[in-house]
């Protein structure tokens, strides 16, 4: 839903007759596909826009009554530009889509489902838990195609310098964090907390998994006042007075890498895009960082997945020409091309098919062979974690949460107003709670 405002939207009203394609292996040779297909694709710039563009040639050149147009949009552009298009029928044929966007979308029955075209690459070949996200009574809405997880960024050279080891523990994160300030040089640690992105949540999401718990409890409900979350606010609140640059109360996702891809801060937390990132911005870091597991309450605590995110294809029920669409996504997982794809950005997309890694072509890649020991550690919790408020399935409140900024508004409350972080907790607790009633959800107690 759109990040400044949560409308709940009504089902949409579907044609009783969608002609659905049951693929085989041969469905791509298939010669009888026609149509004009509208893509609508997040993949904005750069090598991923252009393997998109690449495929779609490709595709059309086998298909010659086929024709594909590839429109981009950034995630929030994509976000708007489809829950304001559904109600008038303005959506692609298919699309790009993230989890929580997947479960807004099928709750509104806007897509279609895609369990003919994952039979046809090899259901076996996806993970369980990436599947299960966009998955309705029996049925697959999503395709994943690339996965990430969440991860903790370090510098070596600064915990070199200063004799410190890599913390395992949020406490030894804050004593190194602290032993490393020194702004404007170095900050320790940002902690964003801008209402135009989720890392606020996605921060505490974070700490409260390490704790054994989450943000959305078994009932549905938001739970922002449990031992464990006020603990963790506490501890973003005191890092962000400590050791994170006054600015960063207004960042988003942008914003925080960028100041990590500038070596100005010796901790960060984000997935194996950061890879890429420093070597396009500041290359001469490329040998002074490195990833670990998320943090742990206790050293001996079990490394825990903390946040995946299993990026989707998906297909749009107002579709016309459901063959044709359904056969340019199983196109996109024919292994020498989807490596190539899996290849723009090395160990930030990490493949959605289990066997790709193992593939001697994948593996020949310069940024992976030298990031080794962090995407190892990537691949380690991408199965063990999930979306954020989706660790028991698909629920409409994980898009909720995500994008209404109300965490974001609680903590710049506390930072801000000065309001006691048991009393902002509660309020943005309740907040949460009126929004998942308002857009349909039914608690279970």
């Amino acid at each position: 839903m759109s990040l400044r405002a949560y409308r709940p939207l009504t089902a949409l009203a579907l044609g009783a007759g969608l002609a659905l394609s049951t693929f085989a292996s041969g469905a791509l040779a298939q010669d009888d596909l026609s149509g004009d297909l509208v893509f609508w694709s997040s993949f904005t710039q750069g090598p991923r826009a252009e393997y998109m563009q690449r495929m779609a040639d490709k595709f059309t050149a086998v298909h010659p009554n086929v024709k594909i147009s590839i429109e981009t949009f950034s995630w929030n552009e994509f976000n708007t530009k489809w829950t304001t298009g559904l109600a008038a029928g303005q959506v692609p044929d298919i699309s790009t889509a993230l989890p929580n966007q997947v479960v807004e979308m099928i709750d509104v029955g806007a897509l279609v489902p895609v369990d003919d075209v994952i039979d046809a690459i090899g259901r076996d070949r996806f993970a369980a838990s990436a599947l299960l996200e966009g998955q309705k009574d029996g049925n697959s809405y999503s395709l994943p195609v690339y996965s990430h997880a969440q991860v903790m960024w370090y510098r070596k050279d600064l915990l070199d310098a200063k004799g410190l080891a890599v913390p395992t523990t949020w406490a030894e994160l804050r004593d190194a964090a602290i032993a490393l300030n020194d702004p404007p040089n170095v900050y320790g640690l940002s902690v964003p907390l801008g209402t135009n992105d989720f890392m606020g949540t996605r921060y505490l999401n974070y700490y409260v998994q390490s704790a054994g718990s989450a943000l959305i409890d078994a009932s549905g409900r938001a739970d922002l006042t449990s031992p464990a979350a006020i603990e963790g606010i506490n501890f973003w609140v005191d890092l962000y007075k400590q050791v994170s640059p006054q600015g960063s109360i207004n960042y988003n996702v942008l914003d925080q890498a960028t100041l990590f891809y500038q070596g100005k801060t010796a901790f960060d937390f984000n997935s194996g895009f950061h890879i890429g990132g420093v070597a396009a911005n500041t290359p001469d870091l490329l040998d002074d960082f490195a990833a670990a597991p998320l943090p742990r309450l206790k050293a001996g605590d079990p490394i825990y997945g903390g946040e995946t995110a299993n990026i989707a294809l998906v297909a749009w029920a107002v579709g016309k020409h459901q063959a044709a669409a359904k056969a340019f996504l199983e196109s996109l997982y024919e292994d020498a091309d989807y490596i190539e794809f899996i290849h723009s950005v090395p160990g930030g997309m990490l493949p959605a098919l289990s066997d790709i890694s193992q593939q001697p072509a994948y593996q020949d890649n310069d940024l992976l062979k030298q990031f080794a020991s962090s995407v190892a550690v990537i691949e380690q919790v991408i199965p063990l974690g999930s979306a954020i408020g989706m660790e028991d399935g698909p629920k409409i409140q994980a898009g909720i949460i995500t994008s209404q900024a109300v965490i974001e508004q609680m903590f710049q409350d506390i930072i801000l107003n000065g309001t006691p972080v048991e009393t902002a907790a509660q309020a943005a607790e309740d907040k949460l709670n009126e929004l998942f009633v308002a857009a349909g959800a039914v608690f279970t107690d």
